[in-house]
């Protein structure tokens, strides 16, 4: 049923609920069809529009500068660019041929915010190529926010997704052989670093953000990390900026470090201040932070980005000023 139905049925048969726009953030103009809230009390430093991603995936910074070029909103932006490495076999870490639990099963989790703070996400969701598209449908046409495991599955199946086998001959080559030499409980040192987190910027100022996973590689059956969790691995709001990120969720849901960035930039932090500060937090808390590796990207309204993770082999891929680059970053000599 979708949400909007669902609200105006609930108001009709007494349950209370209140359908004003102002309250829940979902009346029948799209977040994309309004004004920017916040675009003109800030003055926008950065060019735009302006992507930003985790890792080295520049064909999905490309896609999501395209779509916003070709007149497609900022949400679509997200919901493309992802799509491309869902769709990249070859990744072993997002979408189709991601390296599966312990027990052989390929399970994806992602979410997606809009520029209205409206959100969805998938978690344990298996044998759909495409998480954060389904992760949209259930923030535009549920009165939901989170579907798990074969509820999420099945839905993704009503909304026409088709279902596919998602561990390729290379994941399951490489599980085949993590069971010969590994035993079964969690090992911080088999973590698979590549979560797909992503920011867009469009031509008014407005925010969106998107981030999808196959999660800790060999996890535990029914394992949930930080990517499809709001505040956590992602968190939207447009009248300040956005954070997401990458590396190992049980950190950074112990932080909740993407909402505790947009919050410092709140304060007055710019977005790279706010990610060495949330990279600090962990390390304060985390006596071995040398064996595992979280990373955060950061962008506020005024069109400034920034980065930074534990270790030196984190990455982002920044497409602005027509220039799709891909930029290490540095570890923590500053902390």
């Amino acid at each position: 049923m979708k949400r909007r139905k669902f609200l105006q049925n609930a108001s009709l048969t007494g349950l209370g609920i209140v359908t004003a726009s102002s309250l829940i953030g979902c009346d029948e103009t799209t977040s994309e069809e309004k004004p920017s809230e916040a675009a003109t009390a800030v003055e926008i430093k950065g060019a735009r529009p302006l992507v930003i991603a985790t890792w080295d995936v520049k064909e999905s910074t490309q896609k999501a500068w395209e779509t916003m070029a070709n007149g497609g909103s900022v949400l679509d932006a997200i919901e493309k660019g992802c799509m491309v490495e869902e769709a990249n076999a070859e990744g072993q870490s997002v979408g189709i041929g991601g390296l599966p639990d312990r027990d052989g099963k390929v399970t994806l989790d992602a979410c997606i915010m809009s520029t209205a703070g409206n959100y969805g996400a998938v978690v344990c969701m298996q044998n759909i190529v495409h998480p954060i598209a389904v992760a949209r449908k259930v923030m535009e046409d549920t009165p939901h926010v989170i579907l798990a495991g074969t509820g999420a599955e099945q839905f993704a199946i009503s909304e026409g997704f088709e279902p596919t086998n998602l561990l390729t001959e290379r994941s399951r080559v490489a599980w085949e052989k993590w069971k010969k030499t590994s035993e079964y409980k969690p090992i911080i040192n088999i973590e698979n670093h590549d979560t797909i987190g992503m920011l867009a910027m469009d031509k008014n100022g407005d925010i969106a953000g998107g981030c999808t996973t196959s999660g800790l590689a060999f996890k535990m059956a029914g394992r949930v990390g930080d990517s499809a969790i709001i505040g956590a691995g992602l968190f939207i709001d447009n009248q300040i900026g956005g954070a997401t990120a990458t590396g190992l969720g049980e950190e950074v849901l112990k932080t909740v470090g993407s909402f505790l960035i947009v919050e410092l930039m709140r304060q007055g932090k710019s977005p790279q201040e706010a990610c060495e500060e949330a990279i600090a937090r962990i390390i304060e808390k985390s006596p071995n932070f040398q064996d595992f590796q979280v990373g955060y990207i950061a962008i506020n309204k005024a069109g400034e980005t920034g980065f930074y993770g534990i270790h030196k082999g984190f990455s982002v891929t920044r497409f602005q000023n027509n220039v799709n680059e891909n930029i290490k970053s540095d570890f923590l000599n500053k902390v």
